[in-house]
């Protein structure tokens, strides 16, 4: 599973006009292939090893900037390794990375938590203070539910920022590692409830940003997202730490794949991705040693 994979970073169009992004080179996100094969370490569902591990293999469409949705826009990178030229989100060439974590947690999942399964990672968190590393956390809605506490520390402390991640972690297209799906009436509503949730615990660096579970999406759950007023928000670094038990080969992958202005995938989930903070211990100090300065999204966004 710690095959080297790329996925894509996807910025929004809300209402036909671009959010988040600044020179006309700047609105180009990039996408390398996708795999057709080996477990995915991209945002896999917190569900346990037996999840479904297939990025899907079908290449999401390049749309037209249309009224009440979300448009991607992409850059297809060149090279089979998936580097080469393209700018990414607002960066430039200023060394300059991003890294964030999903806090997955699926609505239907309070009683593997009742039963001690632990879905959040607070030893990665105190990590990254101590290597003062601004990051942004992907959060649903259900695990600032179950670990109200640590959303609001999270969200109160200025190196970090908060993001949307769904409420119930269900997928917004099908299939999705076998998530259950969102309805389409649904979709708006969830991510609602998740900011919701999130602001309950007393966050407040929260931002309008939102990844799909799993990674997954279609034209139907663009469209239904529009009205939300969010910016789509995925990566173009996964670092295989999902269901990974060797932290040094999550820190190489992860290294081999930064260039400046990358946005990289991890996840705050101890139960679904017990190495992170190891691999974060090394990855850190390894990407300042070759001259990068670490950025939360929002920044990246403004670049």
């Amino acid at each position: 599973m710690i095959k080297s994979v790329r996925t894509m970073i996807v910025l929004a169009v809300v209402g036909g006009v671009l959010t988040g992004c600044g020179s006309s080179e700047a609105t180009r996100a990039t996408t390398a292939a996708l795999p057709t094969a080996s477990p995915s370490p991209a945002t896999e569902p917190a569900t346990g090893p037996t999840s479904p591990s297939r990025v899907p293999e079908s290449e999401p469409p390049v749309l037209a900037p249309g009224p009440g949705g979300l448009t991607p826009v992409f850059e297809r990178r060149a090279g089979g390794n998936g580097k080469g030229s393209g700018a990414r989100s607002g960066a430039g060439a200023d060394k300059v990375v991003a890294l964030t974590f999903d806090a997955d947690m699926t609505a239907d999942q309070g009683p593997r938590a009742a039963d001690g399964e632990r879905f959040d990672n607070p030893g990665l968190i105190t990590s990254l203070r101590r290597l003062k590393v601004p990051s942004t956390v992907f959060m649903t809605g259900r695990w600032a539910q179950e670990y109200p506490a640590q959303a609001r520390s999270i969200g109160t402390d200025p190196l970090f920022e908060i993001a949307n991640h769904s409420f119930s972690h269900y997928a917004f297209s099908s299939p999705c590692y076998g998530l259950p799906t969102v309805a389409e009436a649904d979709m708006r509503g969830d991510v609602e409830r998740a900011f919701t949730a999130i602001r309950k615990t007393g966050a407040r660096n929260v931002v309008p940003y939102f990844r799909f579970p799993g990674g997954c999406y279609d034209d139907a759950s663009l469209k239904a997202l529009g009205p939300a007023g969010v910016t789509a928000v995925q990566w173009d670094v996964v670092s295989g730490d999902a269901f990974a038990t060797d932290a040094d080969a999550v820190a190489e992958q992860v290294l081999e794949g930064v260039e400046p202005g990358s946005l990289v995938v991890m996840h705050c989930t101890r139960s679904a991705a017990p190495v992170t903070e190891d691999a974060v211990r090394r990855i850190v100090p390894e990407l300042r040693a070759r001259g990068y300065r670490f950025v939360k999204v929002s920044e990246l966004m403004r670049g």
